[in-house]
């Protein structure tokens, strides 16, 4: 078995052996490669999703942890792709994004259409989510908490670097009422050495994206719509991915204006603030 370099995926998925392995077995890495009579650093490669595991292997892993032809078909189905440099999910499969911010030493992102989920307030996630009634109440709240649950990596005493863009666009979409808004907004504020706004009337060619950079893997970058989650790892693609963030840095306003762009919104003028932007509500 040969290691080869990991992804996302390959990492959130290896961690999901791992789990496997000592809620079902009991066993440490070594007492299960003993079980099997593999050498103890093949379970820590495909755990640490730096080795792909074959069929052979996964089969004797499942059985090891007592689980059925179907658990292993599940899984199987997944695994396949998990080494490609372009994985698509499904946008409500979150563990692999989680994982990646949590592993993550620098996360810089842009955002064009609402504010970033990792500096969001609670109502403004709540509003967001109810909004045209796309999700049942048991999604919300559990999204809801998993989002909370995922900003606790920025109150961490080794949080990654962030920089979060934010086009002025995102401020100006209406999510919820007028208080969930400025809430957001004062949110914000008290956020500007990771915040940067992008004026409104700058084009920029991109709909969004973060890029994930790591101690030890290659940098990731990702991108979600409505329908999929995109994980890459494309060289080409990374490249690009830097490209856009260098624009961004040269157009995007700088802590100080970006603070008292976010102010001007937290108090504006009562004229213009009636006439500001959609209300999605």
């Amino acid at each position: 078995m040969k290691t080869t370099t990991s992804t996302a995926y390959s990492r959130d998925l290896g961690d999901e052996l791992r789990r496997l392995r000592e809620t079902c077995t009991g066993m440490g890495g070594r007492a299960l490669a003993v079980n099997l009579g593999w050498d103890p650093s093949k379970v820590s490669n495909i755990e640490h999703g730096k080795a792909r595991a074959s069929e052979i292997d996964l089969v004797q892993i499942f059985t090891a942890c007592g689980k059925d032809i179907d658990y292993f078909e599940n899984f199987r189905r997944r695994y396949q792709n998990a080494f490609d440099e372009y994985v698509l999910q499904v946008p409500d499969n979150l563990r692999t994004v989680a994982m990646a911010e949590s592993t993550a030493t620098t996360i810089t992102s842009y955002s064009t259409q609402s504010v970033p989920g990792l500096v969001q307030t609670t109502e403004y996630t709540d509003a967001f989510y109810r909004l045209g009634g796309f999700m049942s109440e048991e999604r919300i709240d559990a999204n809801l908490r998993f989002r909370t649950d995922r900003q606790a990596i920025l109150r961490r005493h080794d949080r990654p670097d962030c920089l979060f863009y934010i086009h002025e666009i995102a401020l100006q979409q209406r999510v919820g009422d007028d208080r969930i808004m400025k809430g957001q907004y004062a949110r914000l504020s008290h956020d500007t050495h990771v915040v940067r706004i992008v004026p409104w009337d700058v084009v920029v060619p991109s709909y969004g994206c973060v890029l994930w950079e790591f101690e030890k893997s290659k940098p990731v970058a990702f991108s979600e719509t409505d329908l999929a989650q995109v994980f890459v790892q494309d060289p080409g693609a990374i490249a690009r991915t830097r490209l856009l963030f260098d624009h961004l840095d040269e157009v995007a306003l700088d802590a100080g204006q970006s603070r008292r762009k976010l102010e001007e919104y937290i108090s504006p003028p009562r004229e213009e603030f009636d006439g500001r932007g959609p209300r999605l509500a």
